[in-house]
């Protein structure tokens, strides 16, 4: 764990939550940002945890959900969760 994770860890991060999840089921990206920065610390990585996210979207890596269904990364904007693709 480490206060100051670069874009690969917490794109490995999303990855491995999101793996152990399981298919059709998603996460918070707070759990991402929690999971790598202790106490407080993690609420200054949602915006880095976020931008993981759209990068790993864009790559097909990941779905990101709003209101329960998949939008564009270009449209990512409020409350969302990730999730693997079906059948990654």
């Amino acid at each position: 764990m480490t206060t100051d994770p670069d874009a690969s860890a917490i794109a490995a991060e999303i990855l491995r939550q999101t793996a152990e999840r399981g298919e059709g089921k998603s996460i918070c990206p707070s759990e991402v940002a929690r999971a790598l920065a202790p106490g407080e610390a993690w609420r200054p990585l949602m915006g880095r945890v976020r931008e993981a996210a759209v990068a790993l979207s864009r790559e097909g890596g990941i779905e990101i959900l709003r209101k329960g269904k998949p939008v564009p990364p270009e449209q990512v904007r409020g409350v969302i969760r990730l999730r693997r693709p079906a059948g990654a």
